[in-house]
């Protein structure tokens, strides 16, 4: 599933937007009640009595959260097995599909549950953070900052010997981005459309950073860590400037339900001591990723 929709809540990272202060349109939501049969088991005395926590992880997002031979894996998954071993408990994912934006995968996942099957987990991992989105959605929690991911281009080193490219080589060379993505929607509108000349679509930023490797293009744009999965022999990366980019960099992290504080507490703690020892930064080269620290 294209992660085109985890940004959508957030489509202010890919164009600038106006300032205002934090909060200044922030209207009240209704609060969740625990009402609910998905609520139960949600408390943090309930997970240790148990001896379990739910996990919900996007499906087919390599290299974050995917299958493998049947089997949850990729740095989001480890990142899951780190909180539980740190709380003392066993950790259980639950792939789930993105919806059509943010908030519609936080209140499915977090505060509310899907109106036909499914249910809520304890904790949404890669959640990206940003202070205002918070005010948007005020039935959860965002914590446990864990890393940070950026827009990067990546390029066939035997046609860019020297100079890198920039998004304006794309007016005339070839770029594969991931259909209708932050990606996407910025070459499209970039310098008044002249850069969309040179896009090819594909199904996933992984595909066309391979699409790089196999010659079907000069380069490929897109989030770093799914870029360098997706990297071959002969195929470089870098960040350039991205003009008109509100933000091509942002934080990411974890949310849980605004009822279950002490549970954000115990996640965040968690997260802290991985970064403090190192285990993150090595769950990250473990997956053969640049580990970019979070904004806590």
């Amino acid at each position: 599933m294209a992660r085109r929709l985890i940004l959508a809540g957030l489509a202010w990272l890919a164009l600038a937007a106006p300032l205002w202060a934090r909060c200044e349109n922030y209207v009240p939501q209704p609060k969740p009640q625990n009402a609910s049969r998905d609520i139960v088991g949600q408390d943090m005395d309930q997970i240790l009595d148990r001896g379990f926590i739910t996990f919900a992880v996007y499906e087919d997002f390599a290299p974050w959260s995917y299958l493998q031979d049947g089997k949850p894996t990729g740095v989001d998954i480890d990142i899951g097995k780190l909180i539980a071993s740190e709380l003392g408990v066993e950790p259980r994912f639950r792939l789930i599909a993105a919806a059509e934006n943010l908030e519609a995968d936080l209140r499915n996942n977090i505060w509310r549950g899907p109106v036909v099957g499914g249910a809520v987990s304890n904790v949404m991992l890669h959640v990206p953070y940003d202070s205002e989105f918070t005010c948007r959605v005020d039935q959860v929690v965002f914590t446990g900052q864990y890393a940070s991911e950026e827009i990067a281009i990546a390029y066939s080193e035997a046609d860019y010997p020297d100079d890198k490219p920039v998004p304006a080589y794309f007016r005339f060379d070839t770029v594969a981005v991931e259909n209708d993505s932050i990606s996407d929607f910025y070459l499209g509108s970039f310098a008044g459309g002249q850069a969309s000349r040179g896009v090819r679509r594909y199904p996933s930023t992984l595909a066309s950073a391979r699409a790089v490797g196999a010659g079907e293009t000069l380069a490929a744009m897109g989030p770093r860590a799914q870029l360098e999965a997706g990297l071959t022999e002969g195929v470089g990366i870098h960040t350039p400037p991205f003009a008109g980019f509100a933000r091509s960099k942002w934080t990411i992290g974890l949310a849980v339900h605004m009822r279950y504080r002490a549970l954000g507490y115990a996640v965040d703690d968690a997260i802290f001591a991985g970064l403090a020892d190192g285990r993150i930064e090595a769950i990250f080269a473990d997956h053969g990723l640049t580990f970019l620290p979070p904004e806590r």
